[in-house]
């Protein structure tokens, strides 16, 4: 038992952030057998929830190779209130953004070399830094989508309508060019709070 403890302590200990949500946490687990396989990491995905964790989140992390661990952060209750009207994505980031506090105190808790989120945790990486560990955002999209995210800002600054009606394809870098109406769904409400976020 002692070897095994010092074998486990010699590994680098990965720290994995998914945004809440089967889509977010299935590509990340993926992402983290991986690390197992190719490189005999140990690995901690750290999930936040909205409400308690539901049952196909719990058969998918009760699957996982025993150097993958995971912990649950403190279920995020929203209030009816909160929540009416807000789409699906915002509730994921409040969900995130209230999950802050207690994913420092499980950062604070172990050794870790690297922390990685998705997209949506961006603002996770600020705990990272103040605590010295490297900060990595894990894109599982495709290049499209990765470079409306890279590019969003200029967009923003540049066009004045909806995206979706715009007269002219837009041209992003390395992409063929294509029709505002066909831009993912976050962004086609500029005024919305999650077009916000997402910028």
């Amino acid at each position: 038992v002692d070897l095994y403890i010092v074998q486990m302590e010699q590994k680098p200990h990965i720290a994995l952030l998914p945004s809440p949500g089967m889509g977010h946490l299935i590509p990340l687990v993926e992402f983290a057998k991986q690390f197992v396989l190719h490189h005999d990491f140990h690995i901690t995905c750290i999930i936040p929830v909205l409400g308690s964790p539901s049952k196909a989140m719990k058969a998918v992390v009760q699957a996982l190779p025993t150097s993958i661990d995971h912990v649950f952060l403190p279920p995020v209750i929203l209030e009816e209130e909160e929540i009416k009207g807000l789409k699906h994505g915002v509730q994921a980031m409040l969900t995130l953004t209230r999950s802050l506090p207690p994913l420092r105190d499980v950062l604070k808790s172990n050794r870790f070399s690297a922390f990685v989120v998705d997209p949506f945790g961006i603002d996770a990486l600020a705990i990272a830094k103040e605590l010295n560990i490297s900060p990595y955002i894990f894109f599982s999209s495709n290049a499209f989508a990765l470079s409306l995210v890279l590019h969003l800002p200029k967009l923003d600054e540049t066009v004045s309508c909806e995206y979706r009606d715009l007269p002219e394809p837009v041209k992003l870098p390395g992409c063929i060019p294509i029709h505002g109406r066909d831009l993912l769904e976050p962004v086609q409400d500029r005024t919305s709070e999650f077009y916000k976020m997402f910028l």
